[in-house]
C-alpha cells in the first residue's frame, strides 16, 4: 500500500484559525488555502471582505509551493529573471509571495497559501502559522 505523508485536515485547519485569528486581530481579511505534498487542496477559507481573486490566488500560492517545493516568492524572483512562466506549461503556477511549503522530516508534507495582504504581509503571515502548528 502506498502511503504519503501529508498535513492532516486538523493540522490544515489549525493553520487557517491561526491566520483567521491574526487577520481579524489586525483589522484585515485574507484568503487561507492548504494542500498536500501532491498539490490537492486539503483547507480553504475566504474571510468575509477579502476579494474574490484572493480565494484563487491563494490556492495557486499553495499549489506552487507543494509543487515546486519552495516559497512563491523565490519562484517570483525566477519568473523575474530567465525562468518565463510560459515554459512551465502549468496555469496554476504563481511568483506571487504568500506560498510557504510545510517540510517535515526534511519531506515537504504540504504547502500554505495566503492572499488578500500586501506579499511580503501574506508570506510573513503563512511562516508564521506554520511556525505556530508545527514548531519551526
Amino acid at each position: 500500500m502506498y502511503t504519503i505523508e501529508k498535513v492532516s485536515s486538523d493540522e490544515a485547519q489549525l493553520l487557517i484559525n491561526y491566520c483567521v485569528q491574526q487577520a481579524k486581530k489586525n483589522n484585515k481579511s485574507v484568503a487561507i488555502s492548504v494542500c498536500g505534498p501532491e498539490c490537492e487542496l486539503i483547507a480553504f477559507i475566504r474571510m468575509d471582505g477579502t476579494s474574490p481573486a484572493a480565494s484563487k490566488i491563494a490556492q495557486n500560492k499553495a499549489y506552487t509551493s507543494a509543487s515546486d517545493r519552495a516559497e512563491t516568492g523565490k519562484m517570483g524572483e525566477r519568473m523575474r529573471g530567465k525562468d518565463n512562466p510560459a515554459f512551465w506549461g502549468d496555469e496554476r503556477i504563481t511568483g506571487f509571495g504568500g506560498g510557504v511549503p510545510i517540510i517535515q522530516n526534511n519531506k515537504v508534507i504540504g504547502a500554505i497559501g495566503v492572499s488578500g495582504l500586501p506579499e511580503a504581509d501574506d508570506e510573513q503571515l503563512a511562516k508564521n502559522a506554520v511556525k505556530e502548528v508545527f514548531g519551526y
